[in-house]
């Protein structure tokens, strides 16, 4: 209070004084020291099994985590991932595109490609592509209902590794399309109307406007889906193709030590999925930076 040029300040109570000197006392939570005390039992026990129980085979992990064997399943692993991802992304957003297109002919072309790859297993798919040589021995060009003008033989064109890369590719494209769709409907309809009021084309449009902005929507569940694929890849198993399970699969085939060869192929993916789960951090960390920035969230 003012009074005459001079401020006075009202008197505290008494019992605000007494309680601001007495010590906070932080409630007593027993449930989770419970909690926390059991999980690190179970910790401790799940330690000891896995370090004293001779069936893990530490020794053989130990001697084929390098194995020649297994890194060439590795190498394989990783370019399956990175082929059929790149597939994968163009065509999800070639159908993506079909999809949103005003052409009913694109549309249901776009819709029913979803449909199928969607609605049928991978391993089912990937299996088709590997005895595609049973409904087509041959494939070739020629003149429909006449004689064929060049003519392949369909193993020697759709060796098993391309099998498997059609197969992962492809069904990767129909989840794809749907992730790109959301990332190109996320964007504000005013973009598209100045750029058609600056005189871009509708083609120029999505290539210059819509697709750039939308790559912020989209970049994050593509490393999902990277991430998912990773782990994919040994579907191709089932059509022989030697990757890193494959690969680890005929070590244990001859010495008949299943487990510990399976930890092996275990710690390569975590150890692969681990590195893509930082890189895709990274990635989300950079774009939702940028957005703070736009809207003013973030200050120097």
């Amino acid at each position: 209070m003012t009074v005459a040029g001079r401020t006075e300040t009202a008197p505290v109570p008494p019992d605000f004084l007494a309680l601001s000197t007495r010590p906070i006392l932080k409630r007593k939570k027993p449930g989770q020291w419970a909690a926390m005390v059991l999980v690190g039992l179970l910790a401790i026990m799940g330690v000891y099994i896995i370090f004293t129980n001779p069936g893990f085979g530490w020794g053989t992990v130990a001697k084929y985590i390098f194995d020649i064997r297994i890194m060439t399943g590795l190498l394989t692993t990783i370019e399956l991932t990175v082929i059929a991802m790149i597939i994968g992304f163009a065509i999800g957003l070639l159908v993506a595109v079909m999809r949103m297109s005003e052409n009913a002919l694109l549309r249901g072309v776009a819709g029913a490609y979803i449909w199928f790859f969607r609605g049928t297993p991978l391993l089912v798919q990937m299996l088709f592509w590997g005895f595609a040589a049973v409904l087509f021995p041959t494939i070739g060009i020629g003149i429909p209902g006449g004689p064929m003008l060049v003519e392949w033989n369909t193993n020697d064109v759709l060796p098993l590794f391309v099998a498997g890369i059609l197969g992962l590719g492809l069904n990767e494209g129909a989840y794809m399309a749907e992730i790109v769709r959301a990332g190109l409907l996320g964007i504000p309809a005013g973009q598209s109307e100045a750029s058609h009021a600056m005189g871009f084309s509708k083609m120029e449009t999505l290539r210059y406007v819509v697709i750039p902005q939308a790559m912020k929507i989209i970049l994050p569940p593509v490393g999902n889906e990277t991430i998912s694929m990773l782990k994919t890849t040994s579907l191709v198993i089932v059509i022989g193709v030697g990757d890193l399970l494959y690969n680890a699969q005929q070590i244990y085939a001859r010495n008949l030590q299943q487990i510990p060869l399976l930890i092996v192929a275990s710690l390569w993916y975590i150890l692969l999925t681990s590195i893509l789960s930082v890189i895709q951090s990274r990635i989300e960390k950079r774009y939702s930076r940028g957005n703070a920035l736009q809207t003013g969230k973030v200050r120097s």
